[in-house]
């Protein structure tokens, strides 16, 4: 097993969903999976900052559904759902664009994220905000792993900063991790995600993994039931 595997695309089907749900009519997969590609593109880019973890798309006959997860619903919202109106009217400018049927009805679902510090995405885009900054890298991974341990159920975390880190001529990697992260077990509860950090001398890359123990099946129907 030393070939390396996405933690996320590794578990799907057994712990995990896909991202994007729906099924295509004849000859139109290519023309969907691009508009999702772009669309997600689009609201990350739109958000930045926003703490962001996770967009879901759901596309049924004459629906497109989009399910932002985010920490700061407030900020994306807005006063009296004016956010949400104004993304919905931007979407249908930007219809041709992304490659979305302006036919379809868009509906946006906002969801909050109630422990931020547990999640991979949100904890790298908090660490990015140090390093744009200009924080000491090695104080700001620090504080973030012991943020992400302190949390009752998280049982390991890894973070790994890839760049020219401290404004070096030469890039090179640095790690910090504490308990274990078991990458290979597939009932194993992984969080993995890949940032960065925009600097005026390049990018740097940031990895984060948080383990928070094992789902069994029983664990799994209780969660479904719940939902």
């Amino acid at each position: 097993m030393s070939h390396r595997v996405h933690p996320y695309a590794h578990r799907l089907g057994i712990i995990r969903d896909w991202k994007s749900r729906w099924f295509s009519p004849k000859n139109s997969y290519k023309v969907n999976l691009r508009s999702d590609i772009l669309t997600r593109e689009y609201l990350e880019e739109r958000f930045r900052g926003m703490y962001v973890s996770n967009i879901e798309i759901e596309r049924g006959q004459k629906t497109l559904k989009i399910v932002i997860e985010t920490s700061r619903p407030g900020l994306i919202i807005g006063r009296a759902g004016e956010g949400t109106a104004k993304l919905q009217s931007d979407l249908l400018k930007q219809a041709t664009k992304l490659g979305i049927n302006p036919k379809e009805e868009i509906k946006i679902e906002i969801k909050e994220v109630r422990y931020p510090e547990t999640n991979a995405h949100i904890m790298a885009q908090m660490i990015a905000e140090g390093l744009e900054k200009r924080l000491p890298f090695r104080r700001v991974i620090k504080q973030s792993l012991e943020k992400i341990i302190a949390n009752k159920g998280v049982l390991g975390a890894k973070i790994e900063l890839s760049g020219r880190l401290g404004g070096a001529e030469m890039s090179r990697v640095e790690k910090l991790r504490k308990g274990r992260v078991p990458l290979q077990t597939l009932r194993a509860d992984v969080d993995f995600t890949r940032y960065e950090a925009r600097m005026t001398y390049g990018q740097i890359g940031i990895k984060v993994w948080i383990y928070k123990g094992d789902i069994f099946e029983k664990d799994k129907d209780k969660q479904q039931k719940a939902a």
